[in-house]
């Protein structure tokens, strides 16, 4: 069973990521910000990974105005996300699947948070050329998840970093050699310097980096 399917593990989940990404509730605030820059006041938002609700709840509470198309494929996620927003869930459309079966749009703008570190290169830029074709010309799209350089020792040295923080921020991974493990083994990590090149062969265009956190990165781009 996925972790994302599991209820236990589910119920858990904010509290998990706040622990694990440096900065999270900054980060939001922040691509909240840049999606704003370039997004009408009643913008029509495409967020896609939406399960749990964390980046959901943090625009709603910034742009009160703005409406949500919220893409995951995780029932239990998508449920989780609903008791996240609360009163402000009626904002918000969900769609359980991937990006393929997202609404055409177009949207203002959108975002991609901590989810394209699953996807192997390939699916990772369909994934982004799918986003950018369901945007409005001039829109913003926010992306940030792991990536760091993954020349020889480069994983070992930045994932350790990554455990350390989790660790220095109150987890009680028992064997976190393990858990560095499987993280090689599942995540198809890539470097920043592929990650920005991938935003730009999907079309973006003013690509640019605007969050570094240990083994996490985010950008902004343009639709042209």
């Amino acid at each position: 069973m996925s972790s994302f399917s599991d209820p236990a593990a589910v119920s858990g989940y904010a509290d998990r990521t706040v622990r694990l990404v440096p900065g999270l509730g900054d980060l939001h605030r922040m691509a909240g910000i840049l999606l704003a820059e370039r997004a009408r006041q009643d913008a029509h938002v495409l967020v896609l990974g939406a399960g749990g609700g964390l980046e959901l709840k943090a625009f709603a509470g910034m742009y009160p105005m703005w409406r949500f198309c919220g893409v995951d494929p995780s029932t239990e996620m998508l449920n989780q996300a609903r008791a996240e927003l609360g009163c402000s869930r009626g904002r918000v459309t969900f769609h359980e699947g991937y990006i393929d079966g997202a609404p055409a749009g177009p949207f203002d703008g959108a975002t991609c948070l901590l989810t394209l570190h699953f996807l192997v290169e390939a699916e990772r830029l369909r994934t982004l050329r799918e986003i950018r074709r369901r945007l409005m010309p001039g829109a913003a799209f926010v992306a940030a998840h792991h990536s760091f350089p993954v020349e020889a020792g480069g994983k070992d040295r930045w994932l350790g970093r990554f455990a350390a923080f989790s660790s220095a921020s109150g987890g009680s991974d028992p064997d976190a050699g393990a858990g560095i493990a499987a993280m090689k083994q599942r995540l198809p990590v890539l470097s920043p310097e592929r990650d920005r090149e991938l935003l730009c062969e999907a079309g973006f265009t003013d690509v640019e980096l605007f969050y570094a956190g240990f083994t996490f990165r985010g950008w902004v781009g343009r639709a042209p």
